[in-house]
């Protein structure tokens, strides 16, 4: 076997192609397949020609060392590579066990710290000696004491507080009484002040009286009437003064012709006027079971002097539901006035007559005092 030209090495060492694992092989198989159709020519110029067959039949087949090399050289490569990969995955693993086996570490302890800082708060209060000297004794014992004075007293005040709301239950009742006694005494007072508690100067008892010429007609009815055989005695008509009296029952008013009407009245003394009182019954002791005789809409004038010279004080309208209803002047001159006109321009809704139950006249005889603007 004839000597290899190549240079004598260590069987262990790796061949060129795994020294250069990133050379790629190919080029020299290309380089020798370019040389071996030079040898092909050769051989076929020296035949002359004779046979034209395919360049492959007539060229020499690789011997088996070469083959068995570049085998070699495969697997020598392949082993690199695995190892290299190996390496890499190796050493990744390494370091998340590393990365793994610290955080551990530090877990334990951690645990650890915790399981005995939770053993130390459990089994603390169970290691703790208290030493029961005289010194800790007494202290406890007045404590015990006191708590049991506490408790006791508890229960006293408890009983003091249920004797204190019974008191102002009792209490609560008898100023319930005495606010009913002082309403009563208000109704009283009411009563005998004449409900308004002011003086009235259209009273007749005093001296007031009606002007009949400034004074509509009395309204006449036949029921009014009594009759003897055919000839009228007497009639039961109420005249105008009847309004000036304090006596206010069903019938016993005076009653003007439609819903139009006016009533003069002289009052007792000169005064200066300041409100006028009107007074109707109420519905629930009416015989027809209506208000509508009630006067609704009417204006007041003062009067003074020979020429009855009229000066206008307000324009009011009555609510019958509201049986006394005092209306403060609009217009309140300072002078004094001897006469009240009262102009009745409608009514409820009769349309036959217009009743007048009583009329109140309020003022002063001192001029009033002035009141800051």
């Amino acid at each position: 076997m004839p000597r290899s030209s190549r240079s004598p090495r260590d069987p262990c060492d790796p061949p060129e192609d795994v020294a250069h694992p990133h050379r790629d092989p190919r080029p020299r198989r290309v380089t020798q397949r370019s040389r071996i159709p030079s040898r092909t020519e050769e051989s076929s110029t020296n035949m002359n020609d004779a046979f034209l067959l395919p360049l492959r039949l007539t060229a020499p087949s690789p011997g088996l060392t070469q083959f068995t090399l570049g085998c070699i050289s495969w697997m020598t490569c392949l082993a690199c590579f695995l190892r290299t990969q190996v390496h890499q995955v190796l050493f990744n693993t390494f370091r998340c066990k590393l990365l793994f086996q610290k955080l551990m570490e530090k877990t334990g302890v951690l645990v650890l710290f915790l399981f005995g800082f939770w053993m130390f708060i459990v089994h603390l209060p169970s290691k703790v000696e208290v030493w029961q000297d005289d010194s800790i004794n007494s202290p406890l014992k007045s404590l015990r004491m006191y708590q049991e004075k506490v408790r006791h007293h508890t229960g006293e005040i408890q009983v003091l507080r249920g004797s204190i709301n019974q008191l102002i239950a009792k209490l609560q009742e008898m100023e319930a009484m005495s606010d009913e006694q002082k309403m009563a005494q208000k109704i009283m007072k009411m009563i005998q002040g004449d409900y308004t508690e002011k003086p009235d100067f259209a009273l007749k008892s005093i001296g007031a009286s009606i002007d009949f010429g400034q004074t509509s007609a009395t309204y006449n009815h036949d029921k009014a009437r009594s009759y003897w055989n055919w000839i009228r005695l007497w009639n039961y008509a109420q005249p105008p003064d009847v309004i000036l009296e304090p006596n206010v029952t069903p019938g016993n008013c005076w009653a003007f012709s439609g819903e139009r009407g006016q009533v003069t009245i002289r009052l007792a003394q000169k005064v200066y006027l300041s409100n006028l009182t009107l007074q109707h019954i109420p519905k629930t002791i009416s015989l027809s079971g209506s208000l509508d005789t009630a006067p609704k809409d009417f204006v007041i004038y003062g009067m003074e002097g020979a020429s009855k010279e009229e000066v206008f004080l307000g324009a009011f309208q009555f609510q019958p539901e509201n049986i006394i209803q005092t209306f403060q002047l609009q217009n309140q001159p300072t002078r004094t006035f001897g006469a009240v006109k009262v102009k009745i321009s409608s009514n409820w809704g009769n349309p036959r007559f217009t009743c007048l139950y009583r009329v109140r006249v309020h003022g002063s005889v001192t001029p009033p005092r002035e009141q800051p603007s």
